[in-house]
């Protein structure tokens, strides 16, 4: 072959920057890869316009009509960045009948209809990349794919939403509290108009469900584990948190145990000295351990446009290699042969075990600590540290901090539930995981 065609479906923030560095680059991929690459056809779902227009491709070759770039026969490659989840469905699998490879940034489509996907390109034949469905510019998915192929993953961990993580580092470093912070990403364009997809979890969900499919060879349902945004931490939590040597922030994790799948979202307290506790700003970062190969860490951008343009062209050059040389040596798209991917049961969520930070308002007066903890106490939870923070308030009420050691979430929900109905205690309460150990990667 003496040039490869790319065929982009959505000429959005990525697409255009996957357009551009293609450009860019081209002499660069052409040395690496011994043919040319280039953008021969676009669609989009808006009417393009003069700002709207994309270097190197005629005007001819642009339009609103997806399947006329799918069905195109100079097109040897579909790279779908529309976003969403139907209709991306029906162009990923359309362009695999039509037996060409595909790459995607598209996390949703892939959690929501990724065995489907994965499925039909296996049947057809048909490279799949998607790298740049999670993390961004960060190659954690060939990775996953192919670096850890004779490992066994012991452990994921990550920092997979941008926009969360730059809320809580704002907050942490500058005191702010949740929702002027939010305002303030908005305005800066690292957080939606309408930002619940992200600071709700859904972002981080969808993409350790993708993770978690590769390192453990399971198809994973979104509906089956706990899935907790950062709406609920206050600038009072975090500033104990950092009194006490802990960090907040929100984990995407999974692990294997005793042949269940651990997966979960949720803000979690770690350590100062953990990696991902130094994590900030709008970066990612994936911790993965590896029986042999030991703890890693991945730090990098993990959106905006020029870092996911380079994780999807990356992609392209590898499925373009694979055209070049005749359709050889393709690695499974998620990663474990077809027959070789076993479903794991998701560990149901009231059985996880963890440790617990709790903050209550409490009366300040004799005997009220020793109800708190006979509670917990007749819920097999103990504590390992209780702390009063101030003195009380004009009504008696004090801020009592405590730290538990491991208990199960049952537990936890439990002892709360009968706590916040103690005469005692007002009903509110604070409640963030805490993950210390298991997690080390120093």
């Amino acid at each position: 072959m003496k040039k490869i065609c790319v065929g982009i479906l959505g000429l959005g923030t990525v697409g255009s920057g996957v357009v551009n560095l293609l450009n860019e680059q081209r002499e660069l991929i052409k040395r690496r890869l011994g043919v040319e690459v280039c953008v021969s056809k676009i669609a989009d779902r808006s009417v393009f316009t003069k700002k709207k227009m994309a270097r190197g491709v005629a005007p001819e070759n642009m339009g609103t009509d997806f399947e006329a770039v799918i069905d195109a026969p100079e097109v040897h490659v579909i790279a779908e960045l529309i976003g969403g989840t139907d209709d991306a469905r029906r162009h990923i699998l359309r362009a695999i009948e039509n037996s060409k490879p595909v790459v995607t940034a598209n996390k949703a489509v892939l959690a929501v209809h990724g065995e489907e996907i994965f499925a039909a390109a296996e049947k057809a034949g048909c490279p799949l990349g998607f790298e740049a469905s999670v993390a961004g510019g960060i190659p954690i998915v060939r990775n996953l794919r192919e670096a850890f192929a004779a490992d066994k993953i012991e452990r994921l961990a990550g920092i997979l939403n941008g926009t969360c993580n730059y809320i809580l580092s704002r907050m942490t470093e500058m005191g702010a509290d949740f929702s002027e912070t939010l305002e303030r990403a908005q305005e800066l364009g690292y957080a939606e108009a309408d930002p619940a997809f992200d600071i709700d979890g859904v972002d981080a969900s969808h993409k350790i469900a993708i993770l978690a499919n590769l390192a453990y060879g399971t198809p994973v349902d979104l509906e089956d584990y706990h899935t907790e945004g950062i709406r609920s931490i206050t600038s009072v939590d975090i500033d104990i948190a950092k009194e006490l040597g802990y960090r907040i922030k929100l984990i995407a994790m999974a692990q294997e145990r005793e042949g269940k799948l651990d997966i979960r979202v949720h803000p979690t307290m770690l350590p100062d000295s953990h990696p991902l506790s130094q994590v900030g700003g709008v970066y990612n970062a994936v911790a993965v351990s590896g029986v042999n190969a030991g703890p890693q860490v991945f730090i990098g951008k993990g959106a905006g446009s020029e870092a996911t343009a380079s994780a999807v062209v990356g992609d392209i050059i590898e499925v373009a290699r694979w055209l070049k040389n005749g359709g050889d040596s393709r690695i499974p798209a998620a990663a474990f042969l077809p027959d070789q991917r076993a479903r794991l049961d998701i560990l149901p969520p009231r059985e996880i075990s963890t440790r617990f930070y709790v903050r209550f308002a409490a009366l300040d007066k004799p005997g009220v600590l020793s109800r708190i903890s006979g509670v917990f106490g007749e819920h097999d939870i103990s504590l390992e540290t209780v702390v009063q923070k101030g003195r009380a308030d004009e009504d008696g009420y004090a801020r009592l901090v405590l730290l538990t050691h491991k208990a199960t979430e049952e537990n936890m929900q439990n002892a709360l539930g009968e706590i916040s109905r103690l005469d005692v205690v007002q009903p509110a309460y604070a409640l963030v995981r805490v993950e210390s150990d298991g997690m080390a990667f120093m």
